[in-house]
């Protein structure tokens, strides 16, 4: 079983983070969730969307307005278990929404890195976080190929529909083993696929920076994770989640192909 996003008909790594960086900066200027082809659903609220992918409104009501973009597939926040004092690291942050609600959660003794490769997404993040006054929240511009940030940082990393969008998602368990302590997890939202796309699907790039064409099946991910070292892994599809991904691609099928999927592993103590 073959890697979806590493097909030889896929675009290139430079092309697909190319289309991506356009796609959300093109979100973030326009201050809306993008909806449509994109990572979130129909034409409602980003609140709305969220709800349905397990926030609570407590969680919505919490965070500074507009950092909730109706972004994602689920939610990393709900299987993290992060406590007082921990390093959070959120791959592909957005606006900020997921490191708002971590912030909130690690306290004034913890501390939240969000990385995002998107120009426009950091400025948007970094804005609310000074308009609130999250003194334990900060963001930084990068890949998650290549992680802005030092060897054994993190307590917990979090993401949420972002690493199905990478075209080397080896490199980003790698960059993520790396920036774990020893006994540090995983905490993640993401699409996987559960047949293979016909190719038209594959090559389309819509459905690329919809977090559609470039989602894995769960094998490749779980061979990715052992190959890195990574122990306790668990990656458990939602089969719920097609009431509102079928909302992502009006008039296709796609959750035919793909379902969101939490997926949970362990940096090893040695």
């Amino acid at each position: 079983m073959s890697n979806i996003s590493e097909e030889k008909d896929s675009f290139s790594a430079d092309i697909i983070h190319q289309s991506v960086r356009q796609h959300y900066g093109q979100i973030a200027a326009s201050n809306d969730c993008g909806c449509g082809t994109s990572c979130c659903g129909d034409a409602s609220s980003p609140n709305v969307i969220s709800i349905t992918m397990g926030y609570t409104t407590d969680e919505l009501n919490s965070v500074p307005s507009g950092a909730n973009m109706g972004l994602g597939c689920g939610n990393p926040q709900a299987i993290a278990g992060l406590k007082t004092g921990e390093t959070v690291v959120d791959l592909g942050s957005g606006g900020g929404f997921d490191c708002f609600l971590a912030s909130t959660q690690v306290g004034h003794e913890g501390r939240v890195i969000g990385v995002d490769m998107t120009p426009e997404m950091i400025v948007k993040a970094r804005t609310n976080a000074i308009n609130a006054d999250y003194s334990n929240v900060e963001f930084r511009l990068g890949e998650i190929e290549n992680l802005p940030v030092a060897d054994n940082t993190a307590d917990c990393i979090i993401s949420n529909c972002v690493i199905n969008l990478s075209p080397d998602k080896r490199r980003v368990f790698q960059e993520a083993y790396r920036v774990l302590k020893p006994g540090g997890r995983l905490a993640i939202s993401d699409v996987v696929a559960m047949a293979e796309m016909p190719l038209e699907m594959r090559s389309n790039q819509e459905l690329l920076t919809g977090c559609v064409a470039g989602a894995s099946y769960i094998a490749d991910l779980e061979d990715i994770l052992e190959s890195m070292g990574f122990q306790s892994i668990q990656i458990r599809p939602k089969s719920d989640s097609s009431a509102f991904m079928k909302e992502w691609i009006p008039g296709t099928n796609i959750t035919d192909y793909v379902v969101s999927s939490t997926i949970e592993a362990i940096k090893p103590i040695v």
